[in-house]
């Protein structure tokens, strides 16, 4: 297969994929049941995170990562001997194009851990095709997308869990447990915040695509920019062409838990404050950002992310408040503080790290059972840290309509819901 990618050949070929492989659903749904039968799986990206999920997913009972797939031929090459280490058997088989993963009608999973604008498309196209999804947050690049996983999932009955894992973990749960009893009262306010010391990223320079490296793939459903020298394999994070921000890169996880634990799902009411405050670089998400969501029912989320700045003694992500005191939480405890009485701390030893995360969409897959974080809750929470930065992009508040978070007259910042794709990779359910 030819390491250059042509876009008009893309259409055609995950069509014809989409459509033989929609005969195959049965066989494939029977080839998956019982709780111990062997699961197949191909993993996309193959980067820090990738490998670490291919090497996880690898040591989990009863399953085979079959293939591991980057557009980057070192990166590919290291996942493969990552595995192979763990498994102590041969190593999976290296592609660059991850539609090789979805025509073997063997593998059952398609793991996405690429960067943030092949998220959806990539799972949408494995639901087609008839493979499970666990998705890396945030699960969508735009709005309109995270709507389309939602349906696609739905659609062709495949199971979707997004890679916010402390939706797994058991002093996560057992807090939630807790403000669902009421331990604080009624819980109105949640506060989040993300702090870290991220270098500038300085100002790069149009240059040759290194070799190895499949740019045109790795763009995908973006619209073409020549290469520069500082978009990989990181920095895409910082480019509105690609990524999302610090509030798609790591406030999902603050948000999700937010929302979780106030019960909410979508807006009425949302503003943004911040910039790119401590470099002047090419960077265009801010590095300070300070977001508030309202809901209907006198409720509220606020978030602050902080990249270039560090603030100690915050050893929890996210306090919750209530009529009757206050819930502090991190990943294996809380501290309840109620209002006259001393601080209550609670530990929850997490077993095995993410491995409960994946514990749980596996065991879904075999035998039922909804997912611990189900694509549609996924969806909500990755929507709201696209509308965060809508905010942020219009400079303006921006007020949603609480059923569906669609944004309400302006047609502006309406105009992010979507994005133009390249030719062939528009997404389609």
């Amino acid at each position: 297969m030819s390491n250059i990618l042509d876009r008009r050949n893309f259409l055609g070929a995950t069509a014809a994929t989409g459509a033989a492989l929609s005969l195959t659903d049965a066989s494939h749904a029977a080839a998956v049941q019982g709780a111990n039968e062997r699961l197949v799986v191909g993993v996309m990206g193959t980067g820090g995170r990738g490998t670490y999920l291919a090497t996880a997913f690898q040591q989990q009972a009863n399953v085979e990562v079959a293939y591991v797939c980057d557009v980057d031929q070192a990166r590919v090459e290291r996942a493969a001997g990552a595995v192979a280490k763990v498994s102590g058997r041969a190593a999976p088989r290296q592609v660059t194009d991850y539609r090789r993963i979805l025509d073997e009608k063997s593998v059952d999973i398609l793991v996405v851990a690429t960067c943030n604008h092949w998220h959806a498309p990539a799972a949408i196209m494995a639901c087609s095709a008839g493979k499970h999804v666990y998705v890396e947050k945030p699960c969508s690049y735009n709005p309109r997308e995270g709507e389309m996983l939602v349906q696609a999932a739905r659609k062709h009955q495949r199971k979707v869990q997004m890679g916010n894992q402390r939706r797994s973990y058991a002093g996560v749960i057992a807090a939630m447990d807790e403000l669902r009893k009421g331990v604080i009262g009624r819980t109105y306010l949640a506060q989040a915040w993300y702090q870290s010391r991220r270098d500038s990223i300085g100002r790069g320079k149009e240059t040759d695509v290194p070799k190895g490296l499949n740019y045109p793939l790795w763009e995908g459903p973006a619209p073409h920019r020549a290469f520069r020298s500082n978009y990989l394999h990181y920095n895409w994070h910082w480019f509105w062409h690609w990524g999302n921000g610090e509030l798609g890169n790591n406030g999902i996880h603050l948000i999700d838990l937010c929302r979780w634990g106030l019960g909410v799902d979508l807006p009425t009411r949302v503003t943004s404050t911040g910039g790119r405050y401590r470099f002047e670089d090419d960077q265009e998400t801010p590095d300070t950002h300070l977001v508030s969501y309202e809901f209907e029912d006198r409720k509220q989320i606020t978030w602050d992310g902080l990249s270039c700045s560090t603030q100690p003694n915050r050893p929890y992500h996210a306090l919750f408040h209530g009529e009757l005191g206050t819930l502090a939480l991190s990943d294996t405890s809380y501290v309840i503080t109620l209002a006259g009485k001393q601080p209550v701390i609670r530990t929850e030893k997490v077993q095995g790290g993410d491995n409960p995360h994946f514990q749980n969409f596996l065991g879904c897959i075999r035998s039922g059972g909804r997912l611990n974080s189900d694509i549609d809750e996924a969806a909500k929470s990755t929507l709201l840290c696209h509308l965060g930065n809508i905010a942020h992009r219009t400079g303006r508040v921006i007020r949603c309509n609480a059923k569906d978070g669609t944004i309400l007259q302006d047609k502006e910042a309406m105009a992010f819901w979507t994005r133009e794709y390249a030719k062939g990779f528009e997404p389609r359910v």
